[in-house]
């Protein structure tokens, strides 16, 4: 059946940030909305499919099996968080799905620490249903060739060196595609750390993988301002987790302002960063420049480059990260859904949040990213954001 196959169907960073939420902000309110950056038209219809399965979903737990693999497995989940999480359940009535003609629209609003975890398998369902209802699932490669260009895959990591993370969820062709796909990547032995699907890494004993969403520091902004969103999101991160899940992301409000927050108290906690926009090697330069600036060894932490990667991209960043810093690679589309059909282009992003208790006022909730292309948000608050953070000059 089309869906998700579980509550860890999902990637982790949305696990690691529900608990947060529910210890520091368990009064605020979300808003995300679903955005086409491909303007791909959907079927007719597929509004109708799409509200019958997510309705479906509140089906989903969290098994005692699960759960007790979760605590062994990652020691950062609090007992108190696990006992929730084996209570959640979706609630699809926080989702509202509309269609006009081949124009899909979908907002889901909610309490933050449930609203929270709609995202990633919601956007898996989509793409599973939008192959299906359209055909283009049956053009897709026979699994014999998707099979070799895995394992080719799998030995060109092996090969040349490089560390990588199945980050590949949200886009997956299939979730069917999706699990065959991560016994194959085993291939590459020691250079297959991870994934970032919690479900998977379970049924495949490999470690699940993930720290924070540029939603983090969306909601940080829209409660602190765009000035203190950056310190705030990381400190608050530090609060809950102490040291562990210390993999930074940079580019909400773009790299140069997070470097400005990123002092060599951070730059120390945080065991490294990752680049989720614009050009890798001048994220490279700049990075490296800056843990020099503060005396610290860059080749004591780690890069984990996560932008629309393939193979070739990640070896050409690679031969740059030799011998400078300890560098991984998350990798999505390019492997859940290489399979001979278009991938959709698509998010589903924070736009607006209740940051303030009882204050009923909902503010707008933005990211600026490294290339214009990936801002969300309203654009009037992404030119005051832009002027506020000397962006424009």
């Amino acid at each position: 059946m089309i869906g998700p196959q579980g509550i860890l169907d999902t990637d982790l960073y949305k696990l690691t940030m529900q608990q947060a939420v529910c210890q520091l902000y368990p009064r605020a309110k979300a808003r995300y909305s679903f955005i086409n950056r491909g303007e791909t038209p959907f079927p007719q219809g597929f509004d109708t499919e799409l509200s019958a399965l997510v309705k479906e979903m509140k089906k989903l737990r969290l098994t005692k099996k699960e759960k007790t693999w979760l605590a062994d497995k990652c020691g950062y989940f609090h007992p108190v968080y696990l006992d929730y999480l084996a209570g959640y359940r979706f609630d699809p009535d926080e989702v509202r799905i509309e269609q006009r003609d081949g124009e899909l629209t979908i907002s889901i609003e909610g309490y933050w620490y449930t609203s929270i975890l709609w995202e990633v398998p919601l956007m898996a369902l989509i793409s599973e249903l939008y192959f299906e209802m359209t055909g283009e699932k049956d053009k897709a490669y026979p699994e014999e060739k998707i099979h070799e260009l895995n394992l080719e895959k799998a030995r060109f990591f092996k090969d040349n060196g490089i560390r990588f993370i199945d980050f590949g969820t949200r886009r997956r062709f299939s979730y069917e595609n999706h699990a065959r796909l991560i016994p194959d990547l085993k291939q590459a032995g020691e250079y297959l750390l991870g994934t970032s699907n919690v479900h998977l890494a379970h049924l495949h004993d490999l470690p699940p993988i993930g720290t924070q969403a540029h939603e983090w520091f969306q909601f940080h902004s829209a409660k602190y301002g765009f000035r203190m969103a950056n310190q705030m999101a990381l400190q608050r991160w530090i609060d809950v987790y102490k040291g562990d899940l210390g993999i930074a992301l940079t580019d909400t409000f773009g790299t140069e302002n997070f470097f400005h927050a990123f002092d060599a108290y951070f730059a120390k906690v945080f065991d490294g960063i990752r680049q989720d926009s614009g050009d890798p090697f001048e994220f490279l330069k700049s990075a490296l420049a800056h843990y020099e600036s503060l005396n610290i060894d860059p080749a004591s932490k780690t890069f984990v480059f996560s932008d629309s990667l393939d193979l070739e991209l990640s070896k050409a960043i690679h031969e740059k990260c030799v011998g400078k810093v300890k560098d991984l690679y998350g990798i999505g589309t390019f492997l859940t859904n290489d399979v001979g059909v278009k991938p959709l282009n698509m998010v589903i992003k924070m736009v607006e949040c209740q940051p303030f208790k009882g204050s009923g006022r909902w503010v707008d909730a933005i990211k600026i990213s490294d290339a214009s292309g990936k801002y969300t948000g309203n654009m009037e608050t992404i030119e005051l954001a832009r002027h506020t953070l000397f962006m424009d000059e």
